[in-house]
This record gives C-alpha cells, sequence and structure tokens, in this order.
C-alpha cells in the first residue's frame, strides 16, 4: 500500500491536466477539420479546408512575420537587459534589496493593466515617451498608431512585463558562481566586461536555456493583453500576432474551425522551436 500512495497523490494533478490541457487540446485539434455555423448547432467535416483556407491567406503570412519580430526581439531584449541588470542587483550597495523587491513588481501585474500604464506612456497627447521626443527630438511620434512604432510600443511593454522573473533568476545564479573563479581572473588581469561575458554568462548559461523557452511561450501564448488593449493589432495589422489572429477569427468572426486550426498551427511551431533549441543549444550549456 505504500508504494501505491504516491499515485494516489498523482491522481488530483493528473484529473487537472487531462481535464483543462489534454482534453482542450485534443477537441481544438478534433475541431480544426470541421466547420461550424455560428451559433454552433451544426458542424460539417471539411478534412485540412481550414489549413489550406489559412496559408492560402497572404495576410497571414504577414502575422507569422509579426510574431517571430515581436517573440525573438522581445526575448532578446529581456535576456539582455535582466542579465545586465542583474549585475547592479548582487553588488552590496545600500538599498539594494528594497531594489530587488521593488523591480519585481511589474510580474505581480496582469498584462492587461501593464498595457494599459504602457498605452497611457505613449498616448500622443499626454504620454511621457512622446512629450520626451517631443522635446529632445522635435518629433511628433504616433507610437500606437503608426508603423513601425505601434511595434516597438508593445516589445517595450512586454519587455517591462518579463524582465523581473529573468532577474530573480541571473540573481540567484550570479550569486551563486563560486568566489574563487572570480578571484582567479582577476589574479590573470581579467577586466569586468571580460568577467562578465567570458566568466558568468557561461556559467549562467543553464538559466539562460531555461528562460529561453519560458520567455517565448510567454511572447507567443500570453501577449493578447498587451496587444488587444495596446494597438488591437494594429496599425493595418502590424501588430497582430498568431495569438491575436486566432482571437479574431474565433471569437470577433466566430470561425472555430479556422481558430482550432491556427492553434495547432501555433502548437506545431512551438514544438519545433524548442526541439531545435535543445538540439543546437543544449550542447553549448555549460553545466557545473
Amino acid at each position: 500500500m505504500r508504494k501505491l500512495t504516491p499515485y494516489f497523490l498523482l491522481i488530483p494533478t493528473f484529473v487537472i491536466i487531462i481535464l483543462f490541457i489534454y482534453t482542450p487540446a485534443f477537441n481544438s485539434f478534433k475541431m480544426s477539420f470541421f466547420q461550424e455555423t455560428y451559433f454552433g448547432d451544426k458542424k460539417v467535416f471539411v478534412g485540412f479546408d481550414n489549413y489550406i483556407d489559412l496559408f492560402s491567406d497572404n495576410e497571414y503570412y504577414n502575422v507569422l512575420k509579426n510574431t517571430f519580430i515581436y517573440s525573438f526581439v522581445s526575448v532578446g531584449l529581456t535576456i539582455f537587459l535582466s542579465f545586465l541588470i542583474s549585475q547592479l542587483l548582487i553588488l552590496d550597495l545600500p538599498g539594494t534589496k528594497v531594489v530587488r523587491t521593488l523591480i519585481f513588481s511589474p510580474y505581480a501585474v496582469s498584462p492587461a493593466i501593464s498595457a494599459t500604464l504602457w498605452a497611457m506612456l505613449f498616448t500622443p497627447t499626454a504620454g511621457l515617451f512622446s512629450y520626451l521626443f517631443q522635446i529632445t527630438f522635435n518629433l511628433d511620434v504616433k507610437w500606437l498608431t503608426t508603423k513601425p512604432y505601434s511595434m516597438i510600443a508593445i516589445i517595450a511593454a512586454t519587455v517591462w512585463k518579463m524582465l523581473p522573473f529573468d532577474l530573480i533568476f541571473y540573481i540567484a545564479a550570479l550569486q551563486n558562481i563560486p568566489d574563487s573563479i572570480l578571484e582567479s581572473s582577476l589574479m590573470d588581469g581579467a577586466n569586468g566586461w571580460i568577467r562578465m561575458w567570458r566568466i558568468k554568462f557561461p556559467l549562467v548559461t543553464p538559466i539562460t536555456f531555461y528562460l529561453f523557452i519560458m520567455n517565448f511561450t510567454t511572447t507567443m501564448f500570453s501577449s493578447f493583453g498587451i496587444i488587444d488593449i495596446m494597438t488591437r493589432g494594429g496599425p493595418l495589422n502590424s501588430t497582430t500576432n498568431m495569438i491575436y489572429r486566432l482571437y479574431l477569427d474565433g471569437f470577433a468572426f466566430q470561425d472555430n474551425g479556422l481558430a482550432s486550426a491556427q492553434s495547432v498551427v501555433m502548437f506545431g511551431i512551438m514544438s519545433i522551436i524548442t526541439y531545435l533549441y535543445f538540439k543546437f543549444v543544449e550542447g553549448k550549456v555549460h553545466y557545473q
């Protein structure tokens, strides 16, 4: 009986996973082969027509491009900035602990609230960034309604939202680097820049490896709130990514079959990127 106890304890977890993850995923895959009436009272099997319609739409390729630009730039900037900022937050300076506590607050804010704050900052008439650009460069930038500034705006909001999560991991990883390694590098004449990128960064590559996957997943699947509130996918669909296009087809246009096909495509793309990342990058990760 004692041997079976762990399995009994896992039953609630398995039930939740099956009900709220695997079952909806299976239903979505199944629905991608059907067309449904507007009120959902009738379904017609259409085979691969939803996928054919999706990839026959030239606008969808623009959506894919927007998704990759938004995701890779956001993830790259977040990892780069969090690694740099964490160098300061591990220093034993007055107020460092307070800053560490406060800097985590953006992660606790919902994406909708984050987007609202940043939309206010980018407002042409009263936004702080618009004002700074006006007095500094004499430019009246319409951040949320002009290409390519709208993409820059949602990337900035996304980086701000994800940055605290990465900082926590980098701070913990940097604090666990043995002092003997850093002292040896000082004796060898390595300056701060070399120690940062040639010694510290390779030693925290397991954290970077993990953060890339987590951040990329966030930008792929959790970016709806930021985009919907700040730009609604505009101007001219220039900030419409895959998750927002899925929302438009599934909820605004009530085309559940096409939306389900898009969810399957998203899952496939995420799986391929994750596989390639593990295949070609994991070998370069330095495990202590």
